[in-house]
């Protein structure tokens, strides 16, 4: 018989994927205090231009989301067989679909709104 209660049952994950050991979640805090510390260093001492610090920032960011997803989610190969990981992939590769696709639609509508130097209305005299 077997003697698991229904919430053992429920969060068991078998022996092929554990959850992290201390130590994964301890280098995983370390290194996001440290992404988190230093965006906000560079910004409050202006130690780089506006489009550096900007650049820094967002590649620091992506960084950060690929530490929580290894050290805090589990998210790699081995876990459920790969399907996480590729599940993972698809939903980056659709948010920078829609955000690329926005930021071209967006350019592209300011550039075709703005009126061509011959329809400028001229002031009545």
């Amino acid at each position: 018989m077997n003697d698991a209660t229904p919430v053992d049952a429920a969060h068991s994950h078998g022996d092929t994927h554990g959850h992290g050991s201390r130590r994964t979640y301890l280098i995983g805090f370390l290194l996001s205090v440290v992404l988190t510390a230093v965006p906000f260093w560079l910004v409050m001492t202006g130690a780089l231009d506006a489009q550096s610090t900007t650049i820094t920032i967002i590649a620091l960011a992506v960084l950060q989301i690929l530490v929580h997803t290894v050290c805090f989610l589990h998210v790699n190969t081995q876990a459920e067989g790969g399907w996480t990981l590729m599940a993972y992939a698809f939903a980056a590769v659709m948010v920078l679909i829609v955000i690329a696709g926005s930021l071209w639609i967006m350019y592209h509508i300011n550039s075709n709104m703005m009126p061509a130097p011959s329809m400028e209305m001229s002031a009545p005299s």
